[in-house]
């Protein structure tokens, strides 16, 4: 994917391709799958709900606005996997039982409150998510020697000098590694995390 200054959100609105759909799908399909599980659906079900998650996601998303508010992105996915959970267990005629053993509307009315726990965990799981998953699909744009030195520094926490000594290359070539991964990955963060 060549490198863009418009995020990933923007180029979905203003000019859609197919790569920039298949990111935003691998980026959140698993996000949204394992979220679902977590609530207690079967795999098959939560299989079909992502599906119909990410439909909605794509026939939307170019009437998304954001509305530079943190995490704007965030909660209108929330937003769409609520209904289409409410949706999901209407169709079933059933009053489930969420996890834990809690009633499922309460679980969803949860949801639906941007100051509930449940809420709050779901917005620090796509940020991690998102943050995890971009980092593996931008690392295929860097030289493995570049990976290596943010690898080290930033995700293992070694020193800068460490990590220098340890690949035979300079502070700064190090430093340099670092930022320009780090700048990467906000352009590609831009709008789905703040």
């Amino acid at each position: 994917m060549p490198e863009t200054s418009v995020s990933l959100l923007e180029r979905l609105r203003l000019c859609p391709d197919a790569p920039s759909w298949q990111r935003l799908v691998d980026l959140y399909t698993p996000l949204v799958r394992a979220w679902l599980q977590r609530q207690g659906l079967q795999p098959a079900d939560a299989d079909d709900l992502v599906q119909e998650v990410m439909g909605v996601l794509i026939r939307e998303l170019p009437g998304f606005e954001h509305d530079r508010r943190t995490g704007a992105f965030r909660r209108w996915l929330r937003g769409i996997t609520v209904n289409r959970l409410r949706v999901f267990w209407r169709s079933r005629r059933g009053q489930p039982l969420g996890v834990g053993g809690s009633d499922f509307g309460q679980v969803l009315s949860q949801l639906e409150d941007p100051e509930s726990g449940l809420s709050r965990d779901w917005d620090l799981e796509h940020d991690r998510h998102v943050a995890r998953r971009l980092l593996e699909l931008i690392e295929p744009e860097f030289e493995p020697a570049t990976w290596q030195a943010f690898r080290l520094l930033v995700m293992e926490g070694k020193s800068t000098a460490t990590v220098a000594a340890e690949l035979g290359v300079s502070a700064n070539a190090v430093r340099i590694a670092k930022s320009r991964v780090l700048s990467r990955l906000r352009q590609e963060m831009h709008g789905l995390v703040e």
